[in-house]
């Protein structure tokens, strides 16, 4: 019975450490310090993409252009943008870009930002991101610290996570519901292996005879001998 509850606990184990592993290493980038191997060159150019993503947007907001004007570079700039008011921090928002290369390549890092830069200005609320990216990255970015609130008068976060290829956040409710039922499962097994075993374990004699007469292992009168010599 311990040899099957240990077992059992192993294999939750062996199935959970990939997704708590990953976000570790991913929390982990957000309560430490920023990298101090990030330069100040680096910093600015960041910031530079980013200013640019919020002119594009006043102008929007003024209507000195519009969304047919905008080129997916653009879009990227605003994107770049919206991530940097998400993440709060220029260094920070080095390090995610350059983990998501690590995980999507540069292309799908681009497109990311993109699809963020027209859902979130408003000009393309059903954009899609690269099927070939990943749909981790926008929860992810929704627990940096998005806040809910339209940016710069436009659809902005709330905007952005109606979508990202059904991984918004009411996409994520099937997951949440999945490792709950996942965890509520494996207590009730545990509970019932413990309880299986306790009984085993607080068997008499005399019930353990009567539940071998019960299976046929022995007839009535090797039980009713038995059963004299028990009493």
């Amino acid at each position: 019975m311990k040899k099957m509850l240990f077992a059992t606990v192993l294999l939750l184990i062996i199935l959970m450490k990939p997704s708590i592993t990953f976000a570790q290493n991913v929390m982990g980038n957000w309560t430490g310090s920023p990298s101090s191997s990030i330069d100040q060159t680096a910093i600015r150019e960041q910031q530079a993409e980013e200013q640019e993503g919020q002119n594009l947007l006043d102008q929007l907001k003024n209507k000195t252009t519009t969304c047919q004007k905008l080129t997916d570079d653009n879009f990227e700039k605003i994107g770049e943008y919206f991530m940097g008011q998400a993440i709060g921090d220029t260094s920070r928002h080095i390090q995610m870009n350059a983990m998501m290369q690590s995980m999507m390549g540069k292309q799908g890092e681009e497109q990311m930002h993109i699809a963020w830069g027209k859902r979130g200005s408003g000009c393309d609320t059903s954009s899609q991101f690269s099927p070939n990216g990943t749909g981790l990255f926008a929860p992810m970015m929704w627990m940096m610290g998005g806040g809910g609130n339209p940016m710069m008068g436009y659809g902005g976060w709330n905007n952005m996570m109606g979508g990202w290829n059904g991984f918004g956040l009411l996409g994520w409710i099937p997951m949440l519901l999945f490792w709950v039922l996942l965890f509520l499962g494996a207590v009730a097994l545990i509970r019932y292996l413990g309880r299986s075993g306790q009984q085993q374990d607080n068997n008499t004699p005399l019930e353990i005879l009567k539940e071998r007469y019960a299976r046929g292992e022995i007839d009535k009168k090797e039980y009713e001998d038995k059963k004299k010599d028990l009493s």
